[in-house]
């Protein structure tokens, strides 16, 4: 294990996750999500992918587990985990990623498939805020 990856507890990352993929609400894919992240501040957040018949507004996991995070007051993702239903290990899709690159930064510890990673690495050459001051 990487020397970044002792301080966060994964396995609680990843149990949260699945809990919260229970209350997905996927009566189109039968695909549920789960997804939980610290905050800085210690937080342990949660969120899970939302449907919609207009698949173009369905939520994904990420994306509650942001609304979460900027509701409870703020702050900046630290390490987060993302898992199907069964608990699989999922890697964050691309528009998720970039909403993950604005909240959590560079930094921020990515569990996937293939092991712990940063989003620099996982997003490498990032959009982010500082390119709008171009």
């Amino acid at each position: 294990m990487a020397p970044h990856e002792l301080a966060v507890d994964w396995d609680a990352l990843r149990s949260a996750a699945r809990d919260v993929s229970r209350r997905a609400y996927v009566p189109y894919s039968a695909f549920p999500v789960g997804a939980a992240a610290y905050a800085d501040d210690g937080r342990l957040l949660v969120g899970c992918n939302v449907e919609n018949a207009g698949y173009g507004v369905t939520l994904c996991a990420e994306c509650s587990l942001v609304s979460a995070l900027v509701t409870g007051g703020g702050g900046r993702l630290t390490a987060f985990t993302c898992v199907a239903g069964d608990g699989e290990l999922l890697t964050p899709c691309g528009r998720c990623r970039q909403l993950l690159w604005e909240h959590g930064g560079a930094e921020l510890l990515v569990e996937t498939p293939r092991g712990v990673v940063t989003m620099a690495e996982m997003l490498p050459q990032a959009f982010g805020a500082e390119d709008l001051n171009r």
